[in-house]
């Protein structure tokens, strides 16, 4: 069972949608301990990096979050639920995001001269092609974004698809378990589907796992 934590912030029928569409049984967890009963756990997150964490830490779910994200669970971040997995955003000054990882999110810059912000169809590089969750995805993939702000993790080696919008930025990236993106897989037709068949399967695995263990 597959967990999305609802925590106010945004549509997120629609990516329970896109879990149910390839074959996944996607539920809202609203308190630590529906979120305690899941197999896995997707933090989605749309607007600006302030009010998720704000709302997620008002829900009451935030330690739990945080403990699920630093552990081996299966866990996908997306858009604002990715950038808050890091320590801060130029969006907000004075908000801590959950820091998992090092580093903060920044706002593109206006040097390029390309529209902020980005919205629309976008290409992926593959940075590490052994990842479970990237199994079927290939660099020159579309995927869909809708940001002005972007990642800059400290450890360069979390980034496992990169995109160029003006300067490359880490579109997502993984540890273990955790797979987090930018883009909105929900909206990303096929290669962001292949990612929740991808996040499925590794779901059944790790709750097969879990059941076996002693």
């Amino acid at each position: 069972m597959i967990g999305i934590v609802d925590y106010d912030i945004g549509n997120l029928r629609s990516v329970q949608k896109a879990f149910e569409h390839v074959g996944g049984e996607a539920i809202f967890v609203r308190t630590p301990e529906e979120i305690a009963q899941v197999d896995a756990l997707v933090l989605p997150g749309v607007g600006a990096f302030g009010d998720c964490v704000r709302s997620l830490a008002a829900s009451g779910m935030w330690d739990e979050v945080l403990a699920w994200a630093k552990s081996e669970r299966p866990f996908f971040g997306i858009c604002v639920g990715y950038q808050m997995l890091f320590e801060s955003s130029e969006e907000a000054p004075g908000e801590k995001g959950l820091g998992v990882f090092a580093g903060n999110v920044r706002r593109f810059s206006d040097k390029h001269h390309l529209k902020i912000p980005q919205i629309g169809w976008n290409t992926i590089t593959v940075r590490q092609d052994h990842i479970p969750l990237l199994t079927h995805i290939l660099t020159g993939d579309y995927v869909y974004y809708v940001h002005s702000y972007y990642v800059h993790p400290e450890d360069h080696s979390l980034v496992a698809l990169e995109t160029t919008y003006g300067d490359s930025f880490a579109a997502a990236v993984a540890r273990g378990n955790l797979f987090a993106t930018q883009f909105h897989p929900e909206k990303s037709q096929r290669a962001g589907l292949e990612m929740f068949k991808n996040f499925i399967d590794l779901s059944a695995k790790a709750a097969g796992s879990a059941a076996l263990a002693p």
